[in-house]
């Protein structure tokens, strides 16, 4: 088919709609059976999978066919994470009003690198900045960077906090590198999140020279077992342990890191929203004096993917460290938002953040956090109920689930795995293997975790038959 048939052919579809009718059709299909359908994909429908391993065509295939092949052989292969049975990695769903203005953002597909390519996207980057400082109780001015996930988002912030420290000791990481450099001393969590160290690695701060500081039984840090700090140190805290969802005593670690001039970073992915909520804000308590914050609206907040975003109560520092160069940029005096991210070139995310902001409100965003909480507890309540061990304190959305041996623990998760019923993934905790539950999704009911809980004592009770 030569170039001139492929345009017609394709102004064609755009003036039929017949190609976005199909896909439309597929998708309310897909939203209306996510319930029923299995949480994880069954073997047979892994198999279908085979169907798209074939040698490139060489000819044109018909658009429909494209959509038919997804549609058949690739919605059954998804994994249903925007439904209530899916308790794993952390993964929130996605609020109508955000999927829909997605939908809408997609047809737009703008690139929000600077202002002049996409003005509602800067505009909106602006507004979600000065809104999430308001919801999260951060000084005014804290500047935003919206970015691809938190692990991103944490490069972002380690990246600035690495230069700053550089500065103080009159050091130019963009002009000298990082050959000869003063030292910079890294203090973290034992049980810091994973992205942490691979951006200290990234960033050439290496994961073996960090100090690790001691935790407690829930996995929080050890005030007592801080080292000496000083202004040439980076402390890393966590908001939301990832195993038992426990919160470092925020407020009385920044209190010896700001009396020694330690830049301290705050790693909340999920557990940062925390403080949109008055009954849950304690866990937060302090957060205001830290230098930056990292976190992820996809998780808690239900945003769909992706959405990162690491905030700065110093933004020069952050523009700073992603400050890009080039003659046929044409920067503007509104919000260029590439030069608070290490991309240029990315989709307008903000645009998603603030439907949902928008649509939720403050009280909006504080129940949806507050619900994620109850239904973790109440989570936690209906194993224990059956037998089962809880290892964590439920403080937040986390729940650690053990059987009475690790054997059957193991065993119990695989079952729940391939039961397709509901998914949760695994852990070590303590030495010993544990079943991981992390409540995000909105669409979760009391409904869902009781049947959820009856395929965990039918798992369990194959595990035993099996090993004993």
């Amino acid at each position: 088919m030569g170039k001139i048939t492929f345009n017609t052919e394709m102004k064609k579809q755009l003036e039929t709609k017949a190609l976005f009718e199909q896909a439309k059709t597929a998708a309310y299909r897909y939203m209306d059976n996510i319930h029923t359908m299995d949480v994880y994909p069954s073997e047979s429908s892994r198999a279908h999978l085979k169907m798209f391993d074939e040698t490139m065509p060489d000819d044109s295939c018909p658009p429909s066919i494209v959509l038919k092949m997804l549609e058949s052989y690739g919605s059954e292969n998804t994994v249903a994470q925007t439904g209530g049975k899916y308790f794993g990695f952390v993964c929130g769903g996605s609020l109508p009003v955000t999927l829909a203005a997605k939908w809408m953002t997609d047809v737009w597909d703008q690139n929000s690198a600077v202002f002049v390519q996409s003005p509602i996207a800067a505009e909106l980057e602006t507004i979600c900045e000065k809104w999430m400082t308001e919801l999260l109780g951060l000084p005014s001015g804290t500047a935003a960077g919206f970015e691809s996930g938190s692990s991103t988002a944490i490069l972002c912030a380690l990246a600035a906090a690495r230069n700053e420290i550089f500065r103080r000791q009159n050091w130019n990481v963009d002009r000298d590198g990082l050959f000869g450099t003063p030292p910079v001393h890294v203090v973290v969590s034992k049980q810091a999140h994973g992205s942490v160290f691979k951006a200290l690695s990234l960033l050439g701060l290496g994961r073996n020279r960090v100090i690790l500081v001691p935790v407690d039984s829930q996995g929080r840090m050890i005030p007592e077992e801080l080292p000496a700090l000083d202004r040439n140190t980076l402390l890393i805290l966590q908001a939301g342990n990832v195993n038992t969802g426990a919160f470092d005593p925020i407020d009385q670690l920044c209190h010896s890191a700001n009396a020694a001039g330690t830049w301290v970073h705050i790693d909340g992915a999920f557990g940062l929203w925390a403080a949109a909520s008055e009954k849950l804000h304690s866990l937060v308590k302090g957060i205001e004096k830290a230098d930056s914050w990292s976190l992820d609206a996809h998780k808690t907040l239900n945003a769909p993917y992706d959405s990162g975003i690491v905030l700065f109560k110093k933004g020069s520092a952050l523009m700073t460290a992603m400050q890009l160069e080039g003659s046929y940029i044409q920067y503007s005096k509104q919000r260029d938002g590439m030069l608070y991210t290490p991309e240029m070139s990315r989709r307008a995310r903000s645009i998603e953040l603030w439907s949902i902001l928008k649509y939720l409100g403050k009280k909006g965003v504080q129940e949806l956090v507050e619900s994620l909480c109850s239904n973790a507890h109440y989570f936690s309540e209906r194993p224990a109920e059956n037998s089962f061990t809880i290892q964590n304190d439920v403080v937040f959305n986390q729940i650690l689930v053990t059987c009475e041996t690790a054997d059957i623990t193991e065993a119990t998760l695989k079952n729940i795995q391939k039961s397709g019923k509901c998914w949760c993934g695994g852990t070590i905790w303590n030495n010993s293997p544990a079943i991981r539950i992390s409540v995000c999704s909105w669409q979760t009911t009391q409904q869902d975790i009781d049947e959820c809980v009856t395929t965990f004592c039918s798992c369990r009770k194959t595990a035993r038959e099996s090993i004993l």
